[in-house]
């Protein structure tokens, strides 16, 4: 993995003197008389994983354009590792990779072909793109499909193909919208796995997903979108102190019922109706509480199955946030 980290030769982002990560401030764009993007103020720090969450046509994938240089805003400016990519757009796509939501690839040539093509494009020589090409397509199991010719790829292989094709730069900032669409439960461990070693050895990773519990387990930082806007930004840290739901069972219902009743706690019950067990679903203040009530119950002697929140952290922000969104 180190070889996909560290990549070939030195690039543009690491140069001394430019600004980490990506800084936008005020950006807007509009397609007719549609606001698909307003005002909106987004930061990527590098060494950290940012997820872009929202419902669709919420302004995710023209926000990210936007940041890849394929798309001019209205207003507002954004800066690549310092640079403009509306003034230096070439600048910007030496240091950045961009896997878009889908391959768009030339079908009659073969995954290794792609690859060292776009390696040349980058102006990296044919001896080194031959090397880059093979420990990519290892890297996302696709070694054994190098010689193939893009078009008979399924679609999670092709969304494979084009992380590989957006990481042969080596970026020091990675763009990836609806990177999972399409990939089997293993590879999506696989894609978890490797965007936060990514992470971990300093690149900014930006992903746009509506698998909010894979981005629970990857991502320091959220923003979410609705309608054009920015309705919250939230690191992740944030988790041990979020009201949050959770689900307890228990092999004696009314027991759990009468010390959540003590502790002066509203909850609602789904009884299993072959014993005497069965859940409920409380609203915690954070990982204090919760772990005092658990302690509790334990204490009182009520026999506890199960004790968790009821969804991940991201889900119960973006659900919270429902009534508010404009």
């Amino acid at each position: 993995m180190e070889s996909v980290i560290t990549g070939p030769g030195k690039m543009p982002g690491r140069q001394k003197g430019l600004e980490p990560g990506i800084e936008a401030r005020g950006l807007a764009r509009s397609f007719g008389t549609v606001q698909a993007v307003e005002s909106i103020d987004f930061h990527a720090a590098p060494g950290e994983v940012t997820a872009l969450i929202g419902p669709n046509g919420s302004g995710k994938t023209t926000l990210l354009l936007m940041l890849a240089s394929l798309l001019r805003p209205d207003a507002g400016s954004i800066r690549i590792q310092g640079i403009d990519p509306v003034g230096d757009p070439r600048a910007v796509r030496a240091i950045l990779g961009w896997m878009p939501d889908t391959l768009g690839v030339w079908e009659s040539l073969t995954s290794r072909e792609i690859l060292t093509t776009v390696a040349a494009l980058y102006g990296i020589g044919k001896t080194q793109a031959r090397v880059r090409a093979a420990e990519l397509l290892d890297v996302v199991n696709l070694g054994q499909l190098a010689d193939t010719p893009a078009r008979v790829l399924s679609r999670g292989q092709a969304q494979r193909l084009s992380l590989a094709r957006a990481l042969v730069n080596d970026p020091a900032v990675l763009l990836l919208d609806e990177p999972a669409s399409g990939l089997d439960p293993g590879a999506r461990v696989q894609l978890r796995t490797l965007l936060r070693q990514l992470a971990d050895s300093g690149k900014a990773v930006v992903i746009s997903s509506h698998v909010l519990a894979e981005l629970d387990e990857m991502a320091d930082a959220a923003v979410f979108l609705s309608k054009g806007k920015a309705v919250r930004s939230q690191r992740l840290a944030e988790s041990g102190t979020q009201g949050r739901g959770y689900t307890i069972v228990s092999f004696d219902l009314q027991a759990l019922r009468r010390g959540l009743e003590s502790s002066g706690l509203e909850a609602s019950y789904d009884p299993n109706l072959e014993n005497n067990g069965g859940s409920a679903k409380v609203r915690l203040s954070g990982d204090e509480q919760a772990a005092a009530l658990l302690g509790m119950l334990v204490g009182a002697g009520i026999p506890i199955a199960a004790f968790a929140p009821s969804s991940g952290l991201l889900e119960e922000t973006y659900l919270s946030l429902e009534d508010e969104m404009p």
